[in-house]
């Protein structure tokens, strides 16, 4: 059996839900961004007590198939990007029809219709974050952020920065942290 689990983001997120459902005494198959594979089924009592739970630290359990899709995609989507991973000629549509077995178009207007905002800018948006962070720790050099979230140029990366947040990486840099937003809120 398998839980959609929304606003799960990065690694302790999910060490988060697996304490939760350990002391909910639930036994564990997997739990992934997004999701959680359980070993047996739950009673409706033990679903909301877990619900409860998941709630107080942000997380909430998806019924809906649509939302758990979207969920999906946004899981795929910022583990893709938090790996640094991106090869230049990536194609997003492509990697997301393949992971999900759907096709493109009705995964893009699902998600289009239930965000308000395309997957390709929720992409965007997920890659400014993370160079904001590898800016703020100053962890790569412009260039090699460029080519880890696979922009094929750093003026690329620059003018889709600029855009986005309205100052450059450099002025960003110098300003620091309180530019930046948390993943579940983007």
């Amino acid at each position: 059996m398998k839980l959609f689990i929304k606003n799960m983001v990065c690694s302790r997120c999910i060490m988060t839900v697996e304490q939760i459902l350990k002391e909910h005494g639930i036994k564990t198959e997997k739990v992934n961004l997004g999701e959680a594979e359980l070993a047996e089924p739950l009673s409706d009592t033990e679903r909301d007590q877990i619900n409860q739970s998941l709630q107080k630290v942000g997380f909430e359990l998806l019924d809906d198939l649509k939302k758990q899709q979207i969920e999906k995609i946004k899981s795929l989507i910022i583990q893709k990007v938090q790996s640094g991973e991106i090869e230049e000629h990536f194609i997003l549509s492509n990697f997301l029809a393949a992971s999900m077995f759907k096709d493109y178009s009705y995964l893009s207007k699902l998600f289009s219709e239930q965000q308000g905002i395309t997957i390709e800018q929720f992409f965007i948006q997920q890659k400014i974050e993370k160079v904001k962070e590898w800016l703020i720790y100053d962890e790569f050099a412009l260039n090699e952020i460029s080519w880890k979230l696979g922009y094929s140029s750093v003026q690329h990366l620059s003018a889709q920065f600029k855009r986005v947040t309205g100052m450059t990486p450099s002025t960003f840099k110098k300003t620091g942290n309180v530019h930046r937003k948390t993943l579940d809120n983007i």
